[in-house]
């Protein structure tokens, strides 16, 4: 079925596969010779929008610039390991290397195996697939190739994707990718051809998957690059191609400038040593054991009256060698506890609630501690997953999206559509609580249309004080930005009372938006369901002005 040809076809840079032909390795370009050219810039992107048109304002130009300020690259260059990187566009099974990856599922059936495999291997490949007893999600196995050029074929089963679980999804698709290379090197191959693991199936969105794929491999190479001698990420559509020239740079920068500018572009989160994320949450903390005090030796017996007896029993000094202290210094007393928090609430009730007189409504009462806050966001995270929410979200006042042009998962909150007369407002911040907890675990972005929503009655900033302190401290730390678009003068003073009354460091992420152009320069268009009526109020806005969107047929096009 194969026969070896002297080159093989190429397009656009990128070696292509042909389905009668076997391509030798030394055919494929490595990464490192391939042209350089400006592949950390978004390919895809309106050509009449320049890059530089509309910064990200929470990125300073000065470290988009220059180098990040000094800090440490996370990928440094290594020449060494990008000489073993290759990018093909084509099947893996049409090279000629040691071992291909098959994408299947857990029977490692031949309809769920990646589409003309099992074809092109013959009957051989299927026979023995079926006496391996299945494979679990996350791990490989490994069989002949038969009549596939490679010597060997791995079996790896990706996960399923789901928002709820992604830092699950995320592990086990990472541990695909480890599984398949230790099994390389048990098995004394060197050479390895892998196509995309994540399937459309499964649901795994295309971006994020490929930046779990690429850095897995960086870090397995920084640890065995003496054992592997080439690694070859195969696409076989357009849009994985772009997203593998794109994000390449980051993991495998080829020079100092690819590698300041990765530094900028990489996401928040890049993993640990083996390219897993990590929750600090749920590390393992181990401290060393308090020094407990050493018991005196007993006194000798005294006599003494009955009713000193007890006293005697209760302050007696060698209960201290029981008592461990650091679980004593987490207890305090309950009566204590109340005093503190009726003075915090007697304080805050006497003071003059300026907010509350500018008609910003309640802004008033004590700050929560962390303790506080987390109790209070358990206590509603509870509630919130034993009701059945189906009304509230059948209103899509908040969804959630794709992901922003960094890869962070994005909540989209429409503002039209808060109807304050027929809402129950207590159901919708279980709701709110409810979809934002699988997204706040990580850095994640909030996208806000306020299109037409001054006509609806907005909540006051009391109530969005409330909501801020049930969320909790995690949805502060991990919230990258909120992109407004469309704001109105009095959501721009709503926010500045947010900013000067409530929290000073959430509400300086927010980013205005004057027309959806711009808001596409930080969230691909098609990470985002946008209702139809956003499109016409664009329009009617921004209708004598630069680049419009039809609300029809979603096209962009010059207004003449």
């Amino acid at each position: 079925m194969y026969r070896p040809v002297a080159t093989a076809p190429t397009q656009g840079g990128i070696a292509t596969e042909s389905a009668e032909y076997v391509v030798e390795l030394n055919q494929v370009p490595r990464w490192s010779d391939a042209e350089h050219k400006s592949s950390l810039e978004y390919d895809n992107e309106d050509s009449s929008f320049p890059n530089s048109y509309f910064p990200d304002p929470l990125t300073s130009t000065s470290e988009a610039e220059g180098g990040g300020n000094g800090m440490v690259s996370r990928f440094p260059v290594n020449h060494e390991i990008n000489s073993k990187i290759y990018l093909w566009r084509g099947n893996p099974w049409n090279l000629e290397v040691d071992a291909v990856v098959n994408s299947t599922n857990e029977n490692l059936d031949e309809a769920h195996s990646s589409p003309g495999l099992h074809a092109a291997a013959g009957p051989g490949l299927a026979e023995e697939c079926a006496t391996l007893g299945g494979c679990r999600t996350g791990m490989a196995k490994v069989t002949n190739a038969y009549d596939l050029p490679a010597r060997r074929v791995i079996h790896t089963v990706g996960p399923k994707y789901a928002v709820k679980y992604h830092t699950a999804a995320e592990n086990a698709l990472s541990h695909c990718y480890r599984s398949c290379l230790e099994l390389l090197i048990e098995n004394g191959l060197q050479s390895i051809a892998m196509g995309c693991i994540y399937t459309e199936a499964k649901n795994y969105p295309r971006e994020p998957a490929a930046h779990v794929a690429i850095r897995t491999v960086r870090r397995f190479l920084e640890k065995q690059k003496d054992k592997i001698t080439a690694v070859v990420f195969c696409t076989t559509t357009a849009n994985d191609t772009e997203i593998y020239k794109r994000l390449l740079p980051l993991y495998f920068p080829r020079d100092k400038h690819e590698e300041e500018v990765a530094m900028s572009k990489l996401p928040a989160d890049v993993g640990d040593e083996n390219g897993e994320t990590i929750i600090d949450e749920r590390k393992i903390r181990i401290k060393p054991l308090p020094k407990k005090t050493v018991p005196k030796p007993p006194k000798a017996p005294v006599d003494l009256p009955v009713s000193d007896v007890g006293l005697i029993r209760r302050n007696s000094s060698y209960l201290d060698s029981y008592l461990d202290p650091a679980f004593m210094s987490l207890i305090k007393d309950p009566d204590q506890r109340r005093k503190e928090q009726w003075e915090k609430t007697a304080q805050a009730q006497s003071g003059w609630n300026c907010a509350k007189l500018l008609g910003f409504g309640d802004l008033g009462g004590p700050p929560l501690s962390a303790a506080e806050e987390y109790s209070l966001h358990s206590r509603y995270l509870s509630k919130a997953n034993s009701l059945n929410l189906s009304e509230i979200a059948e209103m899509k006042i908040v969804y959630r999206g794709g992901v922003d042009s960094e890869g962070r998962p994005i909540l989209v909150v429409v503002g039209a559509h808060f109807l304050l007369r027929c809402l129950d407002l207590e159901r919708f911040v279980f709701y709110v609580v409810k979809e934002f907890e699988p997204v706040i675990q990580k850095p994640y972005t909030i996208v806000y249309f306020h299109s037409a929503a001054s006509l609806q009655i907005q909540p006051d900033l009391g109530w969005m004080r409330r909501l801020q302190q049930i969320l909790g401290r995690k949805h502060q730390r991990n919230l990258h930005a909120i992109y407004v678009l469309h704001p109105t003068f009095g959501l721009k003073a709503a926010v500045f009372a947010l900013q000067l009354f409530v929290d000073n460091v959430v509400w300086k992420k927010v980013v205005y938006v004057d027309r959806l152009m711009q808001l596409f320069r930080y969230v691909p268009r098609e990470q985002l369901t946008i209702p139809d009526f956003v499109f016409q109020h664009d329009l009617e806005v921004n209708g004598g002005k630069g680049l419009m969107v039809d609300p029809r047929t979603k096209y962009v096009y010059h207004r003449p």
